[in-house]
């Protein structure tokens, strides 16, 4: 049977009725309550599906989601009032310009990809051993830091860097790592040589790694163990070369600290990871982070401790 154009016009219109209509037609409310059933980071992403779908996700709902159960007891402990005209707004003010807590003590942000909550101890609220003795640290301003005060270490042979942080005010079922904020001065020493021990423990699970605050003093070192060492016969001083086993040490020194040597940050500070841990929201544990040299008795000059900072690892 011939079909002319204006049957093949009607069969083409009565088929454009029976195609299901698109996510689109659902109410606002719906798509943007699926949507807060994701992460931050498929939020921003889902805004080019549709101009359905950026409306939504500028919603106080999806975002609300986002933010931290507690989060009004934090902001009631911030230094200065937050300022926002929606939660989307808000999310992202703490995601770029993370916060002052307690009068200084500590800094609160959010983790941009997942909301998690991030916080960092300043250098104050560290137990460092004899930072209280001028001879071998002190405390001085730092225009680049986001604390009044710094700490500085002038010169000690035993280094020993403490602090813990409470499960509850980290987001459960994360995991976390422990990071050193910190910079080297000018006239640094000490520091690549020999290498620190850095632990996190929480309960009775620890992760514990050998880190070098300083590489190039550490290359440094090992380039002269390689090469040559002075002794004393008698009344002077010769050289000699290492021999194949100090030779060997040197090397597996160098391999052991090349995983973990500090990073250079946005902010212009350095960085350097002290372990992980798993926080599955046992609020009633405290976890534990040091860093330690305490064996050597070797001096060091330089360090420039801002704080210790955790947040969700990537």
């Amino acid at each position: 049977m011939f079909v002319g154009p204006l049957c093949e016009m009607k069969w083409e219109s009565e088929a454009s009725r029976l195609v299901e209509p698109g996510i689109e037609v659902l109410p606002e409310g719906c798509i943007a309550h699926a949507i807060s059933l994701t992460s931050p980071r498929d939020a921003c992403c889902s805004t080019a599906v549709s101009t359905a779908f950026r409306s939504a996700v500028a919603s106080d709902t999806v975002w609300n989601s986002f933010l931290p159960s507690d989060l009004e007891s934090i902001l009631a402990r911030a230094d200065r009032p937050v300022d926002f005209s929606s939660k989307k707004e808000l999310f992202f003010r703490l995601c770029d310009k993370p916060i002052l807590l307690d009068g200084g003590k500590m800094i609160f942000s959010l983790d941009r990809s997942s909301g998690a909550k991030c916080f960092m101890l300043s250098a104050r609220e560290l137990a460092i051993t004899w930072a209280d003795t001028d001879s071998y640290w002190r405390w001085v301003p730092e225009p680049d830091s986001r604390f009044s005060e710094v700490a500085e270490l002038l010169s000690v042979c035993w280094l020993e860097i403490r602090g813990h942080f409470k499960c509850k005010m980290l987001s459960s079922k994360t995991t976390y790592a422990a990071y050193l904020i910190f910079k080297l001065s000018d006239r640094a020493y000490g520091l690549g040589h020999p290498l620190q021990e850095a632990s996190v423990e929480l309960g009775t699970e620890s992760s514990t790694s050998v880190v070098c605050l300083q590489s190039s003093d550490m290359y440094a070192h090992m380039h002269a163990r390689r090469s040559r060492v002075w002794f004393r016969r008698g009344l002077h001083w010769r050289r000699r070369v290492l021999t194949v086993n100090e030779s060997q040490e040197a090397d597996d020194e160098a391999k052991e600290a090349a995983g973990r040597v500090p990073q250079l940050r946005n902010d212009g500070w350095m960085e350097i990871e002290l372990g992980e841990f798993y926080n599955c929201g046992e609020e009633d544990k405290d976890v534990h982070v040091s860093l330690l040299e305490v064996k050597g008795g070797h001096w060091k000059i330089g360090l420039i401790i801002e704080g210790i900072e955790i947040r969700p690892k990537k």
